[in-house]
């Protein structure tokens, strides 16, 4: 009960702080563990910590939902389920040590297994937040039958808190797989990885996650499989390659979750770090020629890519022509805006820009009337 009455209390405070910042129009920034103050636009408002709202409020391993407050550790909540044999199977990125529950639904990012177990937004059942007017407000619920407000529960994954400060969410949660495997195929091109993928995944292969990138100048993929022991054991000897030793390789994929590969590390100093989202069934793209990359994972549905900013036109351009889109994910070392500012011209250029800046204006009027939520996060434009 006394937690209870913490939390009321903390929530209590955060709105009366809300309102009144939205009376005197003054800008907050919502901020948990910090480790995504990278992304996006230079950083503007007295901040407002979620870290006091955390805990675990309910946990039914035998019903797969775990609710959890919003500034509760990314790690202690992985470290909770694991002890049930559970997972998050999105895997989301930490991207740093503090790196907490509100944070990974605000920032809506997914790790190597999002291709073949879906995205984190698909794992969110229900949350409370308070909105940009002090209002407490919940939506949806702990089972997925449960519809009421489905669609703005999943509309806060990948807000990045600008619609309002999740305090609260009730996520879906999945056992950990009985069997992993990792297969590395070495001397494989891009192409060929990219048929390959694309040929596996139509195929009743328990696919789990992918890695293309070259290494000393050649091209080598790595490929998970996860699920029932004798489906992976099967897939393994259907596909060949060399299996790699699961403790060893382990920290590797935990290293592609969070960008910290050596690849990502070694950045030239004028380069920035972007993300190509395009269909899996997109051919290699043809980079700028002082372009770094790309590493494929997702199955080949996202492409990481380093350029400097004056390959901005050149990577939408690119990424447009494949069905796609590109966003700067991280700057070049040294600069104040890692954001996507550069491609905010670019971006509503195309129709589908322009309609994806119209709702998210609509949204964000509907949500924080006096624009005072993470103002400039994601857009110079809301």
């Amino acid at each position: 009960m006394q937690a209870m009455d913490s939390a009321t209390s903390q929530i209590n405070q955060l709105s009366e702080r809300i309102r009144a910042a939205a009376s005197d129009k003054t800008p907050l920034r919502i901020c948990g563990g910090g480790s995504k103050d990278f992304y996006g636009l230079r950083l503007q408002g007295e901040p407002l910590s979620t870290r006091a709202l955390s805990g675990i409020v309910s946990y039914e391993p035998s019903e797969l939902v775990v609710t959890v407050r919003a500034g509760t550790p990314l790690a202690e909540l992985e470290a909770s389920l694991a002890a049930q044999g559970q997972c998050l199977a999105f895997e989301p990125p930490h991207l740093g040590a503090g790196s907490t529950v509100g944070g990974m639904v605000a920032a809506g990012l997914s790790g190597p297994s999002r291709a073949s177990v879906g995205a984190v937004r698909d794992f969110v059942l229900g949350l409370e937040m308070i909105n940009g007017q002090g209002e407490l407000l919940r939506y949806g619920g702990q089972v997925m039958k449960n519809v009421a407000g489905y669609d703005v529960s999943r509309l806060m994954a990948g807000s990045w808190g600008t619609l309002g400060l999740i305090t609260e969410v009730s996520l879906k949660v999945l056992p950990i797989a009985p069997a992993e495997a990792t297969l590395r195929f070495d001397a494989c091109s891009q192409m060929q990885a990219l048929d390959w993928l694309n040929h596996w995944g139509g195929q009743p292969l328990p696919l789990n996650a992918s890695n293309w990138l070259e290494e000393d100048g050649k091209g080598t993929l790595y490929l998970r499989l996860r699920g029932a022991r004798a489906a992976v054991q099967a897939a393994t000897l259907r596909l060949g390659g060399e299996r790699l030793d699961n403790d060893a390789v382990a920290a590797d994929w935990s290293a592609s979750r969070d960008l910290s590969l050596p690849w990502f590390q070694q950045r030239a100093a004028n380069h920035c770090l972007w993300r190509l989202s395009v269909p899996a069934t997109a051919a290699p793209l043809p980079l700028p020629g002082d372009a770094v990359g790309p590493l494929i994972d997702w199955h080949g549905a996202q492409r990481w890519v380093q350029a400097p900013r004056s390959a901005a036109a050149a990577l939408q351009q690119l990424a447009q022509a494949a069905g796609g889109s590109a966003s700067l994910f991280r700057a070049e070392e040294g600069s104040q805006t890692s954001a996507n500012s550069d491609l905010d011209t670019h971006a509503q250029a195309s129709p589908a820009g322009r309609t994806s800046a119209q709702l998210h204006a609509r949204l964000k009027q509907a949500f924080d009337p006096a624009s005072i939520l993470n103002v400039n996060r994601l857009s110079a434009h809301w």
